[in-house]
């Protein structure tokens, strides 16, 4: 643990001397008696404009209150949020990464500034989790983080709904599959209410590996937005911190390297989003800790795919409640020997302590996860891929059922929106890979998702009769035979710049390999007449991120 608190806290007894510190508490209604106790930041990652954080002040104000209750000061501050649900597919998506890096700074400077003893994140989407976690390393005084949990799904005629269905009847809608009525009815009722996205998206893969590292109270990742137990573990987080600081446990005594593994060993055995990839990356840098694309693919080569979840499978997190949830399905990793089980949490206890009385997964009366005997997929359906058009490195998501080989002729769409136009027109053939270029985190900018594309290709019927390849990044909500993050980028002169269209590409997720069947000498030839697209930002914050952020392949951090 650590050997003493960040030179910036007070101790469990130190009285605030600052003169003016203490006029302005004074001003916020504190008495003399709050000066001698912990000052504790809540940052609450809450707003009215979408459904995954439009519940998080709320939850803030529990937080607060149990905070409070175990003798420590709680004050809430805020950050920004991006929704990906809603920039998907428009200009607002190149906003949506960088957003990670204005959270982690802005929750850096507000805890650095305040001299917060410790802090708690209530975060809800894709972006804010791994912000705030980055932040929290950063920072590397007591802290923890409370997941505002996933939504319910929403139903239509007898079907369950989730924001994948949206722009998946987007795609039948181009096929002529489905009526105006229908198409109507699905985005009416796609979403219900409050919560994160409901599959083995981003936000619930990030909540599961944050609570698989031991950021998180037992259940964070599991609780619906709706459910009453996430109330309670707001309340009982004050506990929670008053015990770290006692004991002074600090995010850097947790975020270890077996912590990082058991984070992806999770992500890969429950078909977690590709963003976990590169989010993981960036956290391990602002944690100190050396973990790489390397890294990961061993945990995948070593990991089964075990969880029938939304968006390959067939349940959403909802679902996981009623067989024991998260601390479930890492019992049954520890039992099996793919988890680290002495790696410390934020209870003070390790995994395996915390994990001592969850019931075992019992295979006959549920479905969801499948045993180590039957996987769905033997090994991990996130695969690091390296060839001649990713030299350093892309990220393919292949569960199995599209098959772990495909081999086709390009059709090079110099932006998304062009996919939705060919794929309107019909121009988009089986045997096809698309290529998605431009897309990267300088060319975007900011790595815009291809949630959009993939999943109108889904509802019109080609999925598994095309793939698709991007310098850019998936939604947690993407399936199919996709493969993303490819660096170099083009806007960095990538090879994915100067393929053309009708070149063949073998895409071979056994062996790792992606592949432009042109020859060296061809691929010269081809260079001498590419040029980088000027950036049209001369100004805020888009300039800055083109400016400063890394490859994809060293988790597009903006403070290298």
């Amino acid at each position: 643990m650590s050997q003493e608190l960040n030179k910036f806290s007070r101790t469990l007894t130190q009285e605030v001397t600052n003169p003016a510190a203490k006029a302005m508490l004074y001003g916020i209604g504190l008495t003399k008696e709050d000066m001698q106790k912990p000052q504790i930041g809540i940052a609450s990652t809450g707003y009215e404009g979408n459904t995954c954080n439009m519940h998080l002040n709320g939850l803030s104000v529990h937080v607060k209150k149990g905070v409070q209750e175990n003798g420590l000061v709680g004050l809430i501050f805020h950050t920004i949020g991006v929704s990906d649900g809603m920039t998907n597919g428009n200009n607002g998506m190149s906003y949506s990464l960088p957003s990670r890096d204005l959270i982690a700074d802005s929750i850096e400077n507000v805890v650095g500034a305040q001299w917060y003893d410790g802090v708690i994140a209530v975060v809800g989407c894709d972006k804010n989790m791994p912000g705030a976690m980055m932040a929290l390393a950063r920072l590397n005084r007591p802290g923890m983080l409370v997941y505002g949990g996933t939504i319910r799904t929403g139903e239509y005629k007898g079907q369950k709904l989730d924001i994948v269905s949206a722009f998946e009847a987007l795609g039948k809608k181009f096929a002529g599959t489905i009526s105006d009525e229908d198409y109507e009815g699905v985005i009416q009722n796609a979403i219900p209410g409050e919560g994160a996205c409901g599959g083995m998206y981003t936000a619930n893969t990030m909540a599961s590996s944050m609570e698989a590292m031991g950021l998180t109270l037992p259940n964070s990742s599991t609780y619906p937005a709706t459910h009453e137990g996430k109330k309670a573990e707001c309340l009982a987080i004050g506990a929670a911190m008053r015990n770290l600081l006692e004991l002074n446990i600090c995010p850097r005594d947790i975020m270890t390297r077996k912590a990082f593994e058991n984070a992806m060993t999770v992500v890969m055995a429950m078909g977690g989003s590709t963003n976990a990839v590169l989010h993981y990356l960036a956290i391990a840098r602002a944690a100190e800790v050396n973990f790489t694309l390397k890294d990961i693919q061993e945990i995948s080569d070593r990991t089964p795919l075990i969880a029938d979840l939304k968006p390959s499978g067939k349940y959403y997190m909802e679902d996981m409640l009623s067989i024991g949830g998260v601390p479930a399905v890492m019992k049954y990793l520890l039992e099996i020997g793919l988890l680290h089980g002495d790696c410390l949490t934020i209870t003070g206890k390790t995994i395996a302590e915390n994990l001592a009385d969850v019931p075992s997964i019992d295979f006959e009366t549920q479905k969801i996860i499948k045993p180590i005997a039957a996987p769905i997929k033997p090994t991990g359906h996130l695969q690091i891929l390296y060839g001649n058009l990713a030299t350093e490195g892309a990220v393919a998501k292949i569960t199995g059922k599209e098959g772990e080989k495909f081999e086709g002729i390009a059709k090079v769409c110099e932006c998304e929106e062009e996919v939705i136009e060919y794929l309107h027109k019909g121009e988009i053939k089986e045997g096809h890979v698309i290529v998605i270029r431009n897309e990267g985190p300088k060319g975007g900018p900011g790595m815009p998702e291809m949630l959009k594309p993939t999943s109108a290709v889904m509802g019109a019927g080609l999925g598994d009769k095309v793939a698709m390849i991007t310098d850019g990044r998936f939604s947690g909500g993407t399936h199919g035979f996709v493969v993303g993050h490819i660096t170099p980028e083009a806007q960095e002169g990538g090879n994915i710049a100067l393929v053309k269209d009708g070149d063949k590409i073998t895409i071979d997720a056994v062996n790792n390999v992606l592949q432009l069947h042109v020859s060296d000498e061809e691929l010269a030839e081809r260079r001498k007449s590419w040029k980088p697209s000027p950036s049209p930002f001369k100004a805020g914050v888009l300039r800055k991120y083109v400016k400063n952020v890394s490859s994809a392949s060293l988790g597009c951090v903006t403070d290298l």
